[in-house]
Order: structure tokens, then sequence, then C-alpha cells
């Protein structure tokens, strides 16, 4: 069954067929071929949506879209510019270190492309940038949302795998600096070489000054979730519900940018991406369905120790494999999908989970820049007004970048293992 299954899931994807409805396709297929009941679909369809952990994704999500209604956006930048504005390719600068702010708010690497690409890519075109470079950056740094936390797809991999959703979190925050400071270096020797101009916020430290003094309540949002998930005193889900609490008080009552429009614009988005990611899960269940009765995980478990000698092998084996399907799956399809599979491997050659799904996260998250699927490359490229193959052109140092964070991260355990 499993077979069928897997070519029918690629063949759909070949024709464009969105991943959850791909990966659906390929489950009815399998069954109808098998002469297995197809009333399985609907039970596991249902099954998933029954986690009481799954309700934190949505609170996340509505808390990133209040905080972002308004005028926290315009304060982030500002402060930004303020701190690298005066290096050399500043603006390049300012969305490295957006993104490393805003992932403690949205934790959504979509939101990050979309709500900064506009905010900045304008700029930076204006200032002399070439526009597939200045797409580049943008679709290359919002990816860190994705491991500061709240993390959406860390989120989901704690789900699919039974690892501690906070020491997921806490674990993410290294890597997370780690990526934004490779990427803010490579930005910077692009920029002496293009003699891109510098961009100091206009001011000085008065303008800081009041800058920060008004950001500093949405800022501490990531440092309410980490203290609040650390010390016990709320469950993840439990805190995703305080930050939306969190976010409706600072953007209703110390900004005072909170409209009715705002609101419901918020919801919509807010509906709209758990639509979405809820989707893919209940689908994803129904393969993992497949997969466990067919016994795949075991069967590849064994494979894999069979082929392989040494763990470290092992290791560069399964992010070979990522960078593959990150290319073609959306991240969060892909954690979903391999979650489970890699597991299993991982309790063979006794790799830390903790340290398995940063490796997934910043392995996949890669794929949201790369061609053919990259969600922010096509965003920032749209955004910009180029081709794709010139934001590719310009990506290639931020790949190098992302490739040595990857080995970090696959070999030095204690880089994300507390």
């Amino acid at each position: 069954m499993t077979a069928p299954l897997i070519w029918i899931f690629f063949l759909l994807l070949a024709f464009s067929v969105p991943v959850a409805h791909a990966m659906l396709g390929g489950v009815a297929a399998a069954l109808f071929i098998d002469g297995k009941p197809m009333a399985v679909i609907v039970q596991r369809l249902y099954t998933p949506t029954q986690s009481f952990p799954m309700l934190a994704i949505p609170f996340f999500i509505m808390a990133g879209s209040l905080m972002m209604s308004g005028k926290f956006g315009v304060y982030l930048v500002n402060i930004a510019r303020l701190l690298v504005g005066n290096f050399k390719g500043g603006m390049g600068q300012v969305s490295i270190i957006g993104s490393v702010m805003f992932g403690g708010v949205s934790g959504s690497a979509v939101a990050d492309a979309s709500a900064l690409g506009n905010a900045l890519i304008p700029v930076q075109q204006k200032e002399g940038y070439p526009s597939g470079f200045a797409a580049a950056i943008n679709s290359a740094s919002s990816t860190v949302s994705v491991l500061i936390p709240p993390s959406i797809p860390l989120i989901l991999y704690g789900l699919v795998s039974n690892v501690s959703i906070v020491d997921l979190f806490v674990a993410g925050i290294l890597p997370g600096l780690l990526l934004g400071t490779g990427m803010f270096t490579m930005v910077w020797f692009v920029a002496n070489r293009k003699n891109l101009p510098r961009s100091p916020l206009a001011g000085g430290f008065r303008a800081f000054r009041s800058q920060i003094l008004t950001a500093i309540p949405a800022l501490l949002m990531p440092v309410f979730v980490i203290g609040t998930l650390r010390f016990g005193i709320a469950t993840p889900t439990e805190v995703s519900v305080m930050a939306v609490a969190y976010a409706l008080i600072v953007s209703g009552l110390v900004y005072r940018d909170l409209s009715w429009r705002g609101l419901w614009n918020a919801a919509v988005e807010t509906a709209m991406m758990t639509g979405a990611v809820m989707f893919i899960i209940m689908a994803s269940s129904t393969i993992q369905w497949v997969l466990t009765a067919e016994r795949v995980p075991q069967d590849l478990s064994a494979w894999v120790a069979a082929t392989f000698s040494e763990p470290w092998m092992v290791i560069l084996a399964l992010n070979v494999v990522m960078i593959v399907v990150g290319a073609f799956l959306d991240l969060p399809a892909a954690v979903l999908l391999l979650g489970p599979l890699f597991v299993t491997i991982g309790n063979a050659i006794g790799l830390d989970l903790v340290q398995l799904g940063l490796m997934m996260v910043v392995n996949l998250s890669v794929g949201l820049y790369t061609p053919p699927v990259g969600t922010t490359l096509f965003i920032s490229t749209a955004i910009a007004r180029c081709r794709v193959g010139e934001t590719v052109r310009a990506l290639v140092p931020f790949y190098l970048v992302a490739l040595v964070v990857l080995m970090l991260i696959s070999y030095v355990p204690a880089l994300t293992i507390y």
C-alpha cells in the first residue's frame, strides 16, 4: 500500500496540487488499491484535531497578528536602524535584526517576509540596493523567525515527536541568533563589496530612547513567553492564550492603535493561517497511519542501521533527505511528514530529539527560499518586482551561511541541549 501512496502523492505534486490534497489523494488511492474502507480517512482526519496542545498554534498566530497590526512594526524598524544603520548596507542589516525581534512576536517566516519585506525592500531599492539582493536578504533572514520562540514549526515538531515544546523553544534561541549573526556578517561583506550606503536613524540616541521606550512592551513578549514556560507557570497552550491577552492590552491600552478593523483583520488572518496548518496536520495524520500500519518507520530504521556504520553518516543522510524534501514541500508539511520517521531513526542512533528538531527546522527552513516552492522567496521577489533567478543568484551566500549553521547544530550537541 505504501508504494502507490508515494507515487500518487508525488504525481499530484507535479501537477501543482496543494500538499494537503496530494496527501489525501495518495492515501485514498492506496486504500482503494488495497481494498481498505475509505471511512478510515475520515477517522484519521478527525483524530489529530482533538489535541489540546494544538490550540497553541492559533493563539500564537493571533498574538503576532495583533501586535503587528499597529505601530509596533515602525518602532521595530527604527530601533534596528539605530543599532545597525551605521554599518555599510545598514538597511540590509535592519532586515536581519528586524527578523530576530519580529520572530519573538510572530513565530512565522511567511508573516515576517510579508510585513518586513513591504516595509524595507522599497527603501533598500531607493538607496541603490540591487532588487535581487534586497529580495534575497528578506527571503533568507525571515527564516530566523522559525527558530526564535514562539515558533510554529517547533510546536508542530513537538506534537509529532512528544518532545517538550518548552525545551524546543529554549533550544531554538541560540541557533536562531547564530543564523542571524551569520547572515548579518554576510550582508556586511556583500555591502562593502558593492559599496552600499549606511542608513543611520535621524535623531540619533534621542530618537532611539523614545523609540525603545515605546517598543519595550512589545519586545518583552518573547521574554514573557519563555519565562512563563521555563518556570512552569503555565503550559504552552495556556501561555498562548495569555500572549493574546498581553497583545490586546499592549495594542489597545499602551499603543492605543487597535481598531475594530484591525481586530477583524487579525482574526481573519489567524483563521486563514490556522485553517491551512490544520488541514496539513489532518492530511499528514492519514499518511502517518498508513506508514505505521505498514511498519515503514521500523523498516527504515533497520535499513539505516544496516547501511550506515557511524552515527555521523546517518545524520548527514538525514540532512540530505531534508534538503531535498524541503525544496518541494512547505515547512509545516515536511515537519509533519518526516518527523515521525526521523524520530525512530534518531532513537536508534542515540540522537537527542531536541537536537533533531532543531536540525529539522533549520534544514527545512532553507526550502522556504529555495525553488521551486520557496514561499518567502516568491513573496520577496514579488515585492521587489524582479526575476526569481536574480534573487536566487543573490541567495548563494545565504545558502552557505545556513549550511554552516546546520552542520554546527548537527554535530555540536551543546548548541541545542541544555
